[in-house]
């Protein structure tokens, strides 16, 4: 029988703001797919997508006030503290690093993400750094051609890989997701209307406080 090894998970965004349906999300790949950790990490200045309007260190405080009092998750800063676009790559090149060779890492995206992949930076390196798990929508498409559809046939993995090996699988996983947004959440606030009961009330608190997302047009 294969050696069972520690697992990490990762689960990137901006989280402008943070909302039930990313905590939802982390925590229910959590417990499905039993990592050992899994770990919110909001980007500083993503590479694929416009830079948030609101500071990092305010969607750190606010992800931090999120998940305060649920041990299952926890948060990961360091693409908040390095300077210049955030390269998934680069995160997973020190996560390995600090971590050695045995350590199973896995990185969560969504489907839309995985169709994107070939324009990311170092995009083939990803897979011998860590495992990918891709989340979809029920009734979601595998693509029949392409470089994406190549790299699934042949990394292609299933839920008892991700503790046997350190990296190298792509794990697709169907999930009903909440219909929440973060666009839709600023767009409520922008217009004067109560984003309440979408994202945690501590999370409102701290926007309501600092009178965040009411400038952006």
């Amino acid at each position: 029988m294969a050696a069972q090894r520690k697992t990490i998970a990762l689960f990137g965004g901006t989280f402008n703001p943070v909302h039930f349906g990313h905590l939802r999300m982390a925590l229910e790949l959590k417990e499905l797919l039993d990592f050992d950790e899994m770990r919110l990490l909001p980007s500083h200045q993503p590479a694929h997508r416009e830079t948030p309007g609101i500071s990092s260190a305010a969607r750190r405080d606010m992800l931090a006030l999120a998940i305060e009092g649920c041990p299952e998750l926890t948060l990961d800063e360091r693409e908040l503290n390095r300077e210049g676009p955030t390269y998934t790559v680069d995160t997973l090149e020190e996560l390995r690093a600090e971590l050695g060779e045995e350590v199973s890492i896995s990185f969560c995206m969504g489907l839309d993400s995985l169709l994107s992949l070939p324009s990311w930076h170092r995009w083939e390196q990803l897979t011998k750094l860590g495992h990918l798990v891709v989340v979809t929508r029920p009734g979601w498409q595998i693509p029949r051609d392409g470089e994406v559809a190549e790299l699934l046939a042949s990394h292609r993995g299933e839920l008892q890989h991700l503790r046997q090996e350190a990296a190298g699988r792509i794990l697709v996983r169907e999930q009903t997701l909440l219909p929440i947004s973060a666009t839709g959440i600023r767009s409520l606030i922008e217009r004067g209307r109560s984003p309440q009961f979408l994202l945690p009330e501590r999370v409102l608190n701290y926007i309501q406080t600092h009178q965040l997302y009411k400038s952006e047009q």
